[in-house]
Formats: C-alpha cells, structure tokens, sequence
C-alpha cells in the first residue's frame, strides 16, 4: 500500500505540470487527463477549477468581442459537464430562484449566457475578469471527488463577487474531469 501511495505522490506534480497550457485563441486551457480508471487527485481537482475560471472568464470576453458567445459557452458545458456522458448532473446555480436547478445541459447554456423571458440573465456574460478559488476542503475517493469554499468572481471595475460552492467530479472515458455536482450560492448575510 505504501507503494501505490508513492507512486501516486510522485506522479502528482508531474500532472499538475501538465496543466494549464493555452488550447484556444479564446484563453481557456486543456487540463491534463488522466487514464480512464485511475483515481482521481486534488491537484487535478485544483487544475479543473483553475481551467473553468478561465473558461468563464473567456465566455465573456467573447461575448463583449461580439463573438459566437453560444459556441463558446457550449464548449464549455462540453468541456467541463458531465451532461454528454448521460451522467446526472446535479447544478444548482448562484442567481436561481425560479428554475433552480439545471438538468441538461441547455439549461446549463441559458444559465450562462442567458434567455429572454427567463430569470437567466446570462452570468459568464457579465462579464468577469478572474476567478480565484479558495477550496476549504478537497475530498477523493478513487473514481469520484468532491471540494467545497468559496469562489471570488473579478469583475471589470475590479470588485469580488464572494460566492460558495461544492463542486463533485467524475472522471469521463477520456481521463479528464467532468463536474457532476455544481452547487453555489451568495452567503448569508442578516
């Protein structure tokens, strides 16, 4: 057991590494896949996240360059969902009161890059400049994980938006991360 638990240390940086090389003139990166079936990392949980900032970040920087916003914000459910994997994907996003929570992945799209007549305004739209993370926890149990804390959403005047999050990931056929639980929320404030 020890050695299984080497290997995989050894391994880690070497993934991590391997993260975050620029795929596309839109800024998103490609994060490093793993083997189908081997477990899942934090670091590769970190680098996940890191790759969906950058993804929501290049959504809007499409959408104020006037660009194909729809494709982009469909490459990015592709990317980062597990939707077309015919996984459950349980989304509850921040700004949702009316259809809480998005089922397929055209609801996810309406979400991010807005309907009219819907509560859906468009959030990747905003548009923002960053998004950093801060994990309160990383949890990895072999084919699945899960991390919780908050996400600070950078806007163009340069403000934080604080949101909380719990994300959950499964690893796709391909070997890449797929978000299949994706909960977030303003906090409380009295």
């Amino acid at each position: 057991m020890k050695f299984k638990h080497l290997v995989l240390a050894a391994a880690a940086p070497l993934a991590l590494a391997a993260c975050g090389t620029p795929s596309d003139a839109e800024g998103t990166t490609d994060v490093a896949t793993a083997e189908a079936g081997a477990p899942i990392t934090a670091e590769e949980v970190a680098a996940a996240q890191t790759a969906w900032g950058e993804g929501i970040v290049a959504i809007g920087k499409v959408f104020t360059e006037e660009g194909d916003v729809k494709a982009a914000a469909e490459k990015h459910i592709a990317d980062f969902y597990a939707y077309e994997g015919g996984d459950t994907v349980l989304f509850k996003p921040t700004l949702a009161a009316e259809d809480q929570f998005r089922g397929d992945a055209d609801e996810a799209l309406s979400y991010f890059i807005g309907t009219e007549g819907t509560e859906d305004k468009g959030f990747a739209i905003k548009p923002w400049t960053a998004v950093r993370w801060e994990n309160e926890g990383t949890v990895t149990d072999g084919d699945s994980a899960m991390a919780m804390g908050n996400y600070y959403f950078t806007d163009t005047d340069g403000n934080d938006t604080k949101v909380e999050y719990t994300f959950g990931y499964v690893r796709a056929e391909d070997g890449s991360l797929k978000i299949n639980l994706h909960h977030s929320s303003v906090p409380f404030s009295s």
